[in-house]
């Protein structure tokens, strides 16, 4: 018991600079000065981009003859408008109703939206119409759905 005095202090390990501290500008400075190893790199704000442009997709913007995005079929625009219209609703209504942006019908209608399908799909059950295959304009068969 004689070898514990309460009056001394060990220090095992001095604390090292947080991180803030570390990343300071004079903190940076000072271990250049002592020619330690720094790595410094800049960020710019805004990087978390999840769409990567491509050369291929590059290409495709630009559009030649060969390499171009398919369009929506102008038959298939005035389908849209003429079962939109004979069911009393505005673009903006049909947007509302399927969940999409009223651009999204406007450029469907006019032709140069490229075609998804699930779009589609919403567009032809709110003005029940066939859009796709070979009865474009038909009624839609509403049948019931097998499991």
């Amino acid at each position: 018991m004689a070898e514990s005095d309460w009056d001394t202090v060990t220090v095992l390990r001095k604390k090292g600079p947080s991180a803030a501290q570390a990343k300071s500008k004079q903190a940076i400075l000072a271990a250049q000065r002592r020619g330690a190893d720094v790595e410094t790199s800049q960020r710019a704000a805004g990087q978390n981009k999840q769409h990567f442009i491509t050369k291929n997709t590059a290409k495709l913007d630009r559009e030649t003859e060969e390499l171009h995005h398919d369009r929506v079929p102008l038959e298939v625009g005035k389908v849209i408008q003429q079962g939109r219209q004979s069911k009393g609703m505005t673009q903006k209504d049909l947007a509302t109703k399927i969940n999409e942006k009223p651009q999204v019908i406007a450029d469907y209608e006019s032709g140069r939206a490229i075609p998804n399908n699930q779009v589609m799909g919403k567009i032809e059950r709110a003005i029940g119409l066939k859009l796709r295959g070979k009865d474009i304009g038909k009624p839609l068969e509403t049948g019931p759905k097998g499991k």
